[in-house]
């Protein structure tokens, strides 16, 4: 029998998470490379769970608090093979193609500072992420004054000219 749970992730103040799944351990150094060599001056934890062998939940980062937060709610979620990055003082959208380019990471299912909480399924020894819950539903849709607005904010903080 499948029981479906959903993981209430906690995000650090100031953080923003991004979940994924992989599947070998190598993950754990890769990932710390693809984060160390962006270019940006991000502090950051991350968390990798272990599918088979001794599986241990793996780690690593260049902000000791992030790293337990991150090992943290990995064993939360523990879904084989899944992982979580807490980044701080960087965006997602400045990394996350190159996480994706990780030869050995196979989907991505958040990059955000939103509420967020994991859908898992669970049977028996296995557990794995069937999706996210990523912030909160719409209550409409954009109008003129609003489009303008999104438009000036990401210029604003340099994403478009």
């Amino acid at each position: 029998m499948v029981e479906i749970k959903l993981v209430e992730v906690e995000i650090p103040e100031g953080c923003n998470v991004i979940v994924g799944q992989s599947h070998f351990i190598k993950t754990v150094e890769d990932i710390y490379e693809t984060v160390a060599e962006s270019g940006m001056s991000v502090r950051f934890g991350f968390a990798f769970c272990e599918a088979s062998q001794k599986r241990l939940v793996r780690s690593d980062g260049n902000e000791p608090g992030l790293v337990q937060h991150a090992e943290k709610e990995a064993m939360k979620i523990g879904a084989g093979h899944s992982f979580i990055l807490f980044l701080k003082e960087g965006f997602p959208i400045n990394i996350v193609n190159r996480v994706q380019e990780v030869s050995e990471v196979t989907a991505l299912y958040a990059a955000t500072a939103n509420p967020l909480k994991v859908v898992v399924a669970e049977e028996g020894e296995q557990r794995g992420i069937l999706g996210v819950l990523d912030g909160m539903k719409p209550v409409g849709v954009e109008g003129e004054e609003d489009r303008k607005e999104r438009k000036e904010f990401i210029r604003k903080i340099g994403y478009k000219r």
